[in-house]
Order: C-alpha cells, then sequence, then structure tokens
C-alpha cells in the first residue's frame, strides 16, 4: 500500500479526510500520524463515524467555511459534548466565487488569501495551538482550498520541503466522489463546464504558485507567520504539535 493511501482515514462516508502524517523534514525525522487531520464537510458523517474520529483521539474540529455554507446542513460536531468546534470562516475578505463566470485563476485567490485573510489564518493556527491533547481536524467543503492553504502553511512550518506540499495538495483529485457531487451541483446551479472545472481542479502549479508569492511577496513562512502576529513561541508550539 502507498503512503498515499495510508494517508486517507477510511470513513465509509467521506472522500477526504487525509492525515498530514510520513512527511519527511529538512532537520530530519517526519511529521507525526495522527496529530493534525485536514478533510472536506463533515455532514456526512455517520454516527459510526463521528464515535470512530473521537476514539481515535479528536479533540477540536476547524471548520473553515462561510455562514452560506454552514448554514445548510448540521455539523455533527458543531454542539458535541466532549469535541470542540471553532468556525473560521478563511475566505470571509475575499469575494465569492460565481461559477458562471470565466476565466477564473485559483493561483490568484490563493495568494490573495495570503494578503488579505491574514488575521483569519492566525486565528485557526493558534486554534491548533490552544487545542486539547489529540487530534485537529480542520476543513472546507471539498477539502482542497481553504484546506489546502493551512496544511501548506502548516507543513511549511514543520519543514517539509515543497515538493511533497505540492504532491498533498494534489490528492484532493483522487477523491473522485466527492469531486463529482461538486461537478454536479455546480453544473445544475448553472456554472459553466470550463470554469466549474478550473475552480474544482487540484493541479500542483495552483500551490506552487502560492508558495512562490509566500516567498516573493512575504519573504518566507518565517516573516509570513511574524507579519500576521504571531511570535517564535507559538511557531515552535505549531511545529511541536505536528513533529513532537
Amino acid at each position: 500500500m502507498s503512503l498515499a493511501a495510508t494517508r486517507h482515514w477510511p470513513l465509509p462516508d467521506t472522500h477526504n479526510i487525509r492525515d498530514l502524517g510520513g512527511y519527511a523534514r529538512s532537520n530530519g525525522g517526519t511529521t507525526q500520524w495522527g496529530r493534525i487531520l485536514r478533510g472536506e464537510a463533515l455532514h456526512p458523517l455517520r454516527d459510526d463515524s463521528v464515535s470512530r474520529l473521537i476514539d481515535d483521539g479528536l479533540t477540536l474540529v476547524i471548520d473553515l467555511r462561510g455562514p452560506h455554507e454552514t448554514g445548510l446542513t448540521a455539523h455533527p460536531f458543531r454542539e458535541h459534548t466532549t469535541v470542540a468546534y471553532r468556525n473560521v470562516p478563511l475566505f470571509d475578505a475575499l469575494a465569492p466565487i460565481a461559477m458562471s463566470e470565466t476565466p477564473f485563476d485559483m493561483a490568484r485567490r490563493y495568494c490573495d488569501a495570503l494578503d488579505k485573510c491574514g488575521t483569519q489564518l492566525a486565528e485557526v493556527l493558534r486554534a491548533i495551538i490552544a487545542a486539547p491533547l489529540g487530534i485537529v481536524l480542520f476543513h472546507c467543503t471539498a477539502g482542497k482550498d481553504r484546506t489546502g492553504i493551512i496544511a501548506a502553511l502548516l507543513l511549511l512550518i514543520a519543514g517539509v520541503d515543497r515538493t511533497d506540499i505540492v504532491a498533498d495538495y494534489t490528492l484532493t483529485a483522487a477523491a473522485d466522489g466527492l469531486i463529482g457531487q461538486l461537478r454536479e451541483r455546480a453544473l445544475s446551479a448553472g456554472g459553466r463546464p470550463e470554469h466549474v472545472e478550473r475552480v474544482l481542479a487540484s493541479d500542483g502549479a495552483t500551490m506552487l504558485a502560492m508558495l512562490d508569492h509566500l516567498e516573493t511577496a512575504h519573504g518566507g513562512i518565517d516573516a509570513f507567520l511574524a507579519g500576521i502576529g504571531l511570535s517564535q513561541s507559538e511557531v515552535a508550539l505549531l511545529a511541536e504539535r505536528l513533529c513532537g
């Protein structure tokens, strides 16, 4: 079984919950399994899948979606008694995506998120730092865009190579069932096929463009984190959360 295959958590009612463990770090060692998970919308989870996550140590869920998404379905952890729930609408500072318009540059949107969503990014990272011991799961709708940005920042903090970060991003393309559902929904709502495909794509060039922008416009991950207000001790705690 490949490393990518073991990365996907085998929950029958989800397509794209993935573990950030097992990636090589520049200073030696790897990121740890069962510390931080990335995922898609969680409303399809059945009770047995919820119980499985709790039994495996889930303590915090961070929902990156906006109110136009969170109000549509009940979240299985929003009112949970043992798992904390935080909602941080990551893209609130950005204009919504209109599926009927084309062309669309997803890489530009990721770069805009770095430029304009620093407050929200810092809130998410601090929530991870403050989480009780156990597993943190952050998610959006597809587990690709907002989730992909947070995952990339965490892996950079851990000292993971850009090649592996880009590869981690592209794994969403294997979630055929999920992408198919989102495609059908967007097309039914009047989205232009070429625009829908661009929005749903997870090609490596998109993440690579964001990583380049992080370097050229923000001076790299350390300068970026300092710029959004995180202290060096907070950054160390984030690295410890994923690697220690």
